[in-house]
């Protein structure tokens, strides 16, 4: 099921109490440059229907992108009265204001796994003559094991795009997991971080001294 509202994750991570992610697959323009980011403005934009969790994702992302020399800004503060999908208006705006680049974040997918921990029943009988020697033989095919510890993994998919708006071009793509996210902003902030490490062990940015 393709995750565009994060009630449904906001829901389903209240359930969960860890969290964990890995970085699955990206994708570098073979003639990107690095991108000048000190200084510069950068939109932070999150592709969700739920005004509110697209705002405290942008919020998120605006703020990982300040602390990595970029003036991070959240796409609804470039235009809030407009609609989200309005890409004339969201064109319009970003390049009256002069910004280098932008960042967009796209849940694509989430999914739910049942996880159980085997756990060894015990042995039947403490004697092996006249006790366990029969019964094994008997059934030797059974198990001594039964279900332990059962708990069910969030798992949230997320697509995240990296323009360069001075060319029109797409510098860097990837996609991460991350297995039971404890908030939005917890997911962005994870992702976010993600993607600038990656960034910068390719050279494309520089890291903010």
């Amino acid at each position: 099921m393709v995750l565009r509202n994060f009630a449904v994750l906001a829901a389903a991570v209240g359930l969960t109490a860890c969290a964990s992610s890995t970085f699955q697959a990206s994708w570098r323009a073979p003639n990107a440059e690095p991108l000048q980011v000190q200084g510069s403005k950068v939109a932070a934009v999150a592709m969700m229907d739920q005004e509110a969790a697209r705002r405290d994702a942008e919020d998120t992302l605006a703020r990982e992108l300040t602390l990595r020399g970029a003036v991070g800004v959240p796409m609804y503060q470039i235009f809030p009265d407009a609609a989200p999908t309005d890409e004339a208006a969201a064109r319009a705006a970003l390049e009256r204001e002069g910004f280098a680049g932008l960042v967009v974040l796209r849940p694509i997918d989430t999914t739910q796994e049942v996880v159980s921990t085997p756990m060894y029943s015990g042995p039947y009988y403490s004697m092996y003559w006249g006790g366990y020697y029969g019964y094994g033989w008997g059934m030797p095919w059974g198990m001594g094991f039964g279900v332990g510890d059962v708990h069910t993994n969030t798992v949230v998919s997320v697509e995240t795009l990296v323009y360069s708006l001075r060319q029109n071009m797409l510098v860097w793509g990837g996609q991460s997991e991350q297995t039971n996210p404890a908030s939005v902003s917890k997911l962005v902030t994870d992702t976010a971080r993600k993607v600038a490490r990656e960034l910068e062990r390719q050279g494309l940015i520089v890291a903010a001294p």
